[in-house]
């Protein structure tokens, strides 16, 4: 993650870009990945000039921030932009909790004019200092936001996006879950979740008892073997506790708790409907160092 911040230094009245992002007009003639510091309490690069008010970064009309990747990660036209969370480069570095903030609504789906797809979703508390390049998990996928007024943001969708997952199902006036990437002081109550789905399951049942409510998911065994009892599961982006694992029904499940089924969207769901599910990213790791002790020993 990388924000644009306060230097240390208030006697010299500089201000600093911490050495992980940059701050320029065109990504082609990016810093060099040093902090730059410029006098008078202000940055100037190339037809762009920014200036600090308390811990508020002020930019030129039309200025662009880019991150070292030259990722556009922040636009303002005369506004004043504050310190922001930030995917890193491509999106890879950004971090979830599964505990989700908030249910929104998607309000359009559209197809570009290239052949590309975006949707907007009506949200609220993950508006707040929001900023271009903003890694928001929409049912559990990471996503880039785009555009952004006070009652929506805007997300690109890539192929393999709606290949992977079931966004592709999502239409006007459907709910989604919604998560903020992790800041470093954020407190971590769920699970690691990166937002990269590894697939989809189908909902096989709901049975309640008592005030809770049991869920069955069936998914495919390329999955399924990295799911344990007890272990950590990500279903639309909510970070979930696994009961049992039934290997010969191919499926898992797992409880809702009445505060959970009021907050998320799966309780909304029916038997049949598609959620998204990321694993422990745990099991993957064990999995790869794993693989160079099945490699055959030559006989002598």
């Amino acid at each position: 993650m990388a924000t644009l911040m306060r230097p240390f230094s208030a006697v010299a009245h500089k201000v600093a870009v911490r050495a992980s992002a940059s701050v320029c007009s065109n990504p082609k003639s990016r810093a060099s990945p040093r902090a730059s510091v410029a006098p008078a309490s202000s940055i100037g690069a190339t037809s762009c000039s920014f200036s600090f008010r308390g811990n508020s970064l002020q930019g030129s009309s039309g200025s662009r921030f880019y991150g070292q990747s030259g990722r556009l990660f922040g636009l303002r036209r005369g506004v004043a932009v504050r310190p922001t969370r930030l995917a890193g480069e491509g999106g890879a570095r950004s971090m979830f909790t599964g505990l989700v903030e908030e249910m929104g609504n998607v309000k359009d789906v559209r197809v570009l004019d290239d052949g590309g797809f975006e949707m907007t979703i009506e949200a609220g508390i993950v508006l707040e200092n929001v900023s271009l390049g903003d890694s928001i998990a929409v049912n559990g996928t990471c996503l880039t936001v785009t555009r952004f007024d006070s009652s929506s943001f805007t997300v690109g969708l890539a192929p393999e996006t709606l290949r992977k997952t079931s966004l592709g199902e999502c239409s006007s006036g459907s709910p989604v879950n919604l998560e903020r990437s992790l800041l470093p002081s954020t407190r971590l109550g769920g699970h690691f979740v990166q937002g990269h789905v590894d697939g989809t399951g189908t909902i096989a049942d709901f049975r309640p008892e008592e005030d809770s409510l049991w869920v069955t998911i069936k998914t495919t065994p390329e999955i399924l073997k990295y799911i344990v009892p007890k272990g950590y599961i990500a279903v639309d982006g909510t970070s979930l506790t696994v009961v049992d694992v039934l290997d010969n029904e191919s499926s898992f499940t797992f409880m809702l708790v009445a505060y959970t089924q009021q907050k998320v969207i799966l309780s909304g769901k029916k038997v049949g409907a598609k959620v998204n599910l990321e694993v422990d990213i745990l099991g993957k790791y064990v999995e790869r160092m794993l693989q160079g002790y099945k490699t055959p020993v030559p006989a002598v």
